[in-house]
């Protein structure tokens, strides 16, 4: 099993930024909309509502060439109504080209990277949030962006 080790040398964090459940879908989609090369996004719940919400900026960025790929829970962790929320979510997605893996490692994380350079992060479901009071960060930093993907790998089911 390898173990994460920090890197000794400091992250410059002075470019980073708090938002709660009001004002993080302002901020996060106009990150996405400013997309240059890539989207991912790592949420653990999916439905209807919140990825009919996404999916107009997501067929814009395909249009653009911009890649967008969503690592969620499998379906079939969840009770019966998540499960259809997510079938159905996952559907409006891959209609405008978001590439969906479903994850059997009952992941749990909320992140979200832009263009390898933003780093969305906290307790807030993306691609689910509904009434919850949540917090998300955004930091712009490249080396943050490697740092967590490093960490969270999130294309390992």
């Amino acid at each position: 099993m390898k173990l994460f080790t920090p890197r000794t040398r400091s992250i410059d964090m002075t470019d980073t930024k708090l938002f709660n459940e009001h004002s993080f879908f302002k901020a996060f989609s106009n990150d996405i909309k400013a997309a240059k090369t890539s989207v991912i996004i790592e949420s653990p719940y999916m439905t209807v509502r919140r990825s009919t919400e996404l999916a107009p900026l997501c067929a814009r960025l395909a249009k653009k060439g911009v890649s967008v790929r969503v690592y969620t829970r499998n379906p079939a962790h969840h009770d019966d109504n998540l499960r259809i929320q997510a079938l159905k979510a996952k559907a409006i997605l891959e209609a405008v080209n978001v590439e969906i893996t479903l994850c059997n490692d009952l992941r749990h994380r909320k992140l979200a990277y832009i263009d390898n350079k933003i780093l969305w992060e906290g307790s807030l479901n993306m691609l689910s949030h509904s009434n919850s009071r949540e917090i998300m960060r955004r930091t712009v930093s490249p080396e943050m962006c490697n740092q967590m993907l490093g960490i969270t790998n999130p294309s390992r089911k």
